[in-house]
């Protein structure tokens, strides 16, 4: 992403945010994390906030719009402080938080916070009021044409559960950040997104699964719907790994692998049982 300083805007755009914050003091571009053409926090004498935006013929401008209008009903997540749509730019300003990427190796005391949030969003509907595909639309070329009841659900999903999308607060609260690619999906699909995640920290997918038990929508999820869906993370994972190859793809494609070979092998298992 070719990024801009703060410093570059047009002066309009600039004056149209120090109206909402007052003089802004410092800039600091984000180092990293952020797809934004411009991501940095800014400071003044009324405090920080984080400001992310993109030229407003970018074609992906609304999708800034969309994750802020989630983000207004998502829970645990920073709150969305003003819009600026002046000067050629669509600027949101966010509410800054002090925090810390989370741990999330085994026996780390950052996973009950994690379990904590996980509950909280699995218990909150999808917005009536905005449009958008849902989880297993956007999965359509990895999933039977005849997609299961139980793969389709109406609840807020965050869908991208990196430890770099999480923040934990001095209060052991921990936040999620860029909702940009949320969309509507069954209650327990951030949860079973975060287990190839726990995998990858070091847990065995038997551990990770007993994590994610501890979330009621995922534990009331049917057994054969989570083993498609751990199924078709792999799938997507394997195939955006060798189309679009990114660095930290290849471990969390191998994280996914070992959840849905678990999965499945405990679906053989089951099937030996019932008809021994």
């Amino acid at each position: 992403m070719d990024r801009i300083e703060w410093h570059d805007l047009p002066a309009a755009t600039r004056a149209a945010v120090e109206r909402h914050m007052g003089a802004v003091e410092r800039a600091e571009t984000a180092p990293h994390g952020v797809m934004s053409r411009l991501a940095c926090t800014i400071r003044t004498r009324a405090g920080r906030a984080f400001v992310k935006g993109t030229p407003q013929d970018d074609p992906q401008a609304w999708v800034y719009r969309h994750e802020a209008q989630v983000t207004r009903n998502a829970p645990r997540a920073p709150r969305v402080l003003w819009e600026v749509d002046v000067g050629g730019w669509l600027l949101y300003g966010y509410e800054y938080v002090e925090g810390r990427y989370p741990d999330l190796t085994p026996g780390s005391a950052d996973l009950a916070p994690l379990v904590r949030t996980l509950i909280v969003v699995s218990e909150t509907p999808w917005p009536e009021a905005l449009r958008k595909k849902p989880l297993h639309t956007r999965w359509a070329e990895f999933l039977p044409e005849a997609v299961p009841a139980g793969l389709q659900g109406q609840g807020l999903a965050h869908t991208d559960m990196s430890p770099h999308n999480m923040l934990v607060t001095g209060t052991r609260e921990l936040l999620l950040l860029d909702w940009a690619l949320a969309c509507p999906a069954p209650a327990w699909a951030d949860t079973a997104l975060t287990i190839p995640r726990l995998i990858s920290a070091g847990h065995t997918p038997e551990q990770a699964e007993t994590i994610a038990q501890q979330v009621p929508a995922y534990g009331a999820a049917a057994p054969a719907a989570l083993t498609m869906f751990a199924r078709t993370v792999y799938t997507a994972w394997e195939d955006w790994e060798r189309t679009r190859p990114m660095p930290h793809r290849a471990a969390l494609t191998a994280a996914a692998q070992a959840w849905a070979t678990h999965r499945e092998k405990g679906r053989r298992t089951g099937a030996r049982t019932l008809s021994s």
